[in-house]
């Protein structure tokens, strides 16, 4: 039906753009998407706490005494040092969480089929878990 008051005068078709239709997130490739890319990062910092967490737990758990030293006298840390288990803490509870969000994240945006679970996460959490139970439990 045509205009019937032609003050807008006639509008040129060429001009006229369709809007830009956004890439199925199901198409696009993993490393493109943000949220993918920013629970990797994740999991990196995470992984990356638990090493941090391994170097403290050397300085803060009580030292080894040999049979070799009790012998020879040579003294050694019989307890914890707190300094050193309050960050030791910290970091496994920061990697606890972390890795609990990444693992939430990671489940509710892989809906691909190649996507996979991420077990390295699961593996995380598991020896995180354990090493604070460990920890509260022995301390």
């Amino acid at each position: 039906m045509p205009n019937k008051d032609n003050k807008a005068g006639n509008i040129d078709i060429s001009e006229l753009k369709m809007p830009e239709q956004s890439i199925d997130r199901r198409k696009k490739q993993r490393g493109q998407d943000k949220l993918y890319r920013f629970v990797v990062g994740l999991n990196i910092a995470a992984w990356s706490m638990l090493v941090c967490a391994l170097l403290v737990f050397h300085y803060a758990r009580p030292d080894f005494i040999s049979g070799v030293q009790n012998y020879w006298g040579i003294e050694g840390r019989e307890f914890w040092s707190e300094t050193h288990l309050e960050y030791l803490l910290l970091l496994l509870q920061a990697c606890l969480l972390m890795s609990l969000v990444a693992l939430v994240l990671r489940s509710r945006r892989s809906r691909r089929k190649t996507d996979d679970f991420g077990y390295n996460l699961l593996v995380l959490l598991i020896i995180t878990i354990v090493s604070l139970t460990t920890i509260y439990s022995a301390v």
